[in-house]
Formats: C-alpha cells, structure tokens, sequence
C-alpha cells in the first residue's frame, strides 16, 4: 500500500477543513452541533464495530475507562472550540478559531517537558516561541477590531488546550488497541459527555431552524470531518514520515481559511495574517521536533 498512507492523510486534511464550515452553516446552537456530530459519527460506526466485536471485546476495564476519559477530554475539546465559532456576542473568525484550536503541537510540547519530562530539542524551542508569538497577534489583532471577540479566541485557544490533552491521553492507548474500537469508544463517551453538557446548559437537544438542513449538516459534519477527517487520519499516520505529518497539521487552518474565504466572504486581516503565518510556522517546526524526538528515542531504545 505504497501511496494509500498518503492519500488518505490529504484527504483528511480535506476533509477536516469543511468542520469550519459546515458549522459556521449551522443555526443550531454550539453544544447541539457537537451532540449530533458526535453522536451521529458513533451511529456510523456501529456496523464496522459490530462486524470487529473481537477487538472491542477484548479490551480491558483499564483501556475502557482510560479511553472514556479521553472521550470526556474530547467533548471538552469540541464544545470550547465550536462555542468560539458560535456564540453570539463573542465569536471569531473561521482563520482565527481553526488557527487557535490547531496550537495543541505547542502545547503538547510545553506539556511533554515539563510534564513527562522528554526535553525540547531546538526546532521545537524554536517552533514554540514563534507558535505562541503568533498566537498573540492574533489575539491582540480580534481584540483590537472587537474586544468581545478575545473571548472567542480565548475559547479556542482552550480547545486547542484540550485537543493537546486529547492526543497526550490517547498517545499511548492507540499503541495498543486497534484504531476502530479505540475511535468508537471515544466517540460514544463523547456523545454522552456532550449530552450532560447540553442538559446542564440547558439548550436545545433536537436541531434548530430548518431540521432536514439543520440534520443533513450534522451528517456531512460526522461523515467527511469526523469519519473522513478524524479517524482516516489517525490510520494514515501508522505508516505517514513526521515531516509529512508535520505539514498535515498545518493544512486544515490553511485549507479551513480559504474556504471562509471563498465560501463565507471571511477575508482574514493582515495582522491575522501575520499572525497565522507566524502560529503556522511554530506549528510546523514543534510538530518537526516532535517527529524527530521521537525517532531519536526510538533509536536509543534500540542501541540500549
């Protein structure tokens, strides 16, 4: 399988790059939106499941209850960042929230010095720095045109937070336990999540407005993002070299912002430019350093 690897992780990015949009479409409220694409991503993959129920099966309470915990981080991740996008009075730009929210190789990083202890090495020091110099500027930059708005970057921001627990938790869970039933088990424990969140916040458990619009939506989103997106590019990077991996982050802010661009007349300012480029780039090099860290560790547990 050569070159599957590669094209699924660029469908991925493709696909991953319509979740902007497909919820900016949205008149539902943030916290249903990520009911449905959760709960509807689960649905999907019950037949597969249903078919591979040995691997389900066989897993341990121990790997259970360590995937639900991912699962709640997970819902976590979702409501924050979709909130950014959504909620009246405080919601960001498509190229700002998806910049944000895609931070999480710095954070990752940050939490994997001091945290587990692996030491930075110098393209993620650097990547770091101009990550989060980035990050900045775009929030001085939708503070500056809206004071409101730094709320929303501070919402997406935290769902980047998330999503760097998120692939902390789950890094050494998906070693060992086969990508499907790991992928069901965190979506279903999401769903549930986001239901108590929904009922705690009291909004809106059925769709919003026009429901067959509001529900095809909600299927696109778990289909092509989630199912599309999500869970193809977790396969794809068994077999995928870091630097490829590498870019692959970069590419749903970058394919996310154009298509506001072209679909919703979002035309990102020059200092969310400026800032994108600089958060972009961060990204890059610590998620480069990262895939080198961990090719330097394997390489001493060989020699040893």
């Amino acid at each position: 399988m050569p070159g599957r690897p590669y094209a699924a992780i660029a469908l991925a990015v493709v696909s991953v790059s319509f979740s902007a949009i497909f919820i900016s479409w949205s008149t539902s409220p943030f916290i249903t939106i990520a009911l449905y694409r959760l709960g509807l991503a689960s649905l999907i993959l019950v037949p597969f499941v249903l078919a591979n129920r040995a691997s389900l099966l066989a897993l341990t309470r121990k790997e259970v209850l360590g995937m639900m915990g991912v699962g709640a981080i997970l819902a976590t991740h979702f409501t924050l960042w979709i909130g950014s996008l959504k909620l009246e009075g405080v919601s960001v730009s498509v190229a700002s929230s998806v910049i944000l929210v895609t931070s999480h190789p710095l954070l990752v990083g940050l939490l994997s010095h001091f945290v587990l202890r692996e030491r930075l090495n110098s393209w993620m020091a650097l990547g770091i720095g101009l990550g989060f110099s980035g990050v900045v500027v775009i929030a001085f930059a939708d503070s500056t045109a809206r004071s409101a708005s730094l709320v929303g970057d501070l919402l997406a921001f935290l769902g980047g937070v998330a999503a760097g627990f998120y692939f902390l938790a789950g890094r050494r869970l998906r070693q060992r336990i086969p990508l499907l039933a790991y992928a069901f088990v965190v979506y279903v424990t999401a769903t549930g999540v986001l239901l108590l969140y929904t009922l705690i916040l009291r909004e809106s458990l059925v769709p919003v407005g026009n429901v067959p619009r509001e529900l095809g939506l909600f299927l696109a989103m778990a289909m092509i993002p989630q199912i599309g997106g999500h869970t193809l590019y977790n396969w794809s990077l068994r077999w995928v070299p870091a630097p490829i991996v590498s870019l692959s982050l970069v590419g749903e802010p970058i394919g996310s912002s154009l298509l506001a661009w072209v679909l919703l007349q979002q035309v990102p300012g020059i200092a969310v430019g400026i800032g994108g480029a600089l958060a972009l780039l961060g990204i890059y090099l610590t998620a480069m350093g990262q895939g080198s860290r961990t090719r330097e560790t394997a390489a001493i547990g060989e020699v040893e």
